[in-house]
């Protein structure tokens, strides 16, 4: 089987999880700028089989798409063209930043830790990739 990709894609950094290849579990897997994405996920790709991509959806209290949307709407065109044969799925992201800073503090994480953005950008992905394989699971 192929795994499936999750990205938290942030203006500064994007956070980035892969399942195994038996799409049980999810695990963060790095952090990446946004310039460098397309190019790490060739990368990536050349040496494991991804089918799915399973990109964040920011969306407001409200329901209305966040500012990064326009960003993530280019991002996701790229991927298209340059990624014909890959599934891309949203997913609703909403409060896995702080979903994410919460699991730390309850893990015990020093908070050295718990301030690195790119842990909690990875962290983030994991969720957001684990959320989307428990909703497979319930259909």
């Amino acid at each position: 089987m192929a795994r499936i990709m999750a990205i938290d894609y942030g203006a500064k950094r994007c956070g980035i999880a892969v399942t195994d290849p038996l799409q049980t579990c999810a695990f963060g897997l790095d952090t990446v700028a946004p310039e460098k994405l397309i190019p790490f996920i060739k990368t990536y790709t050349s040496t494991e089989k991804v089918t799915i991509l399973v990109v964040g959806e920011p969306k407001q209290r409200d329901n209305s798409p966040s500012e990064i949307e326009s960003k993530i709407a280019v991002f996701l065109s790229k991927i298209k063209r340059e990624f014909p044969p890959l599934d891309i799925v949203r997913y609703d992201e909403r409060y896995t930043s702080k979903m994410a800073l919460q699991a730390l503090v309850q893990t015990g994480a020093p908070k050295k830790i718990r301030q690195k953005k790119e842990v909690i950008d990875k962290l983030s992905a994991t969720l957001i990739l684990q959320g989307y394989l428990d909703q497979l699971k319930r259909i």
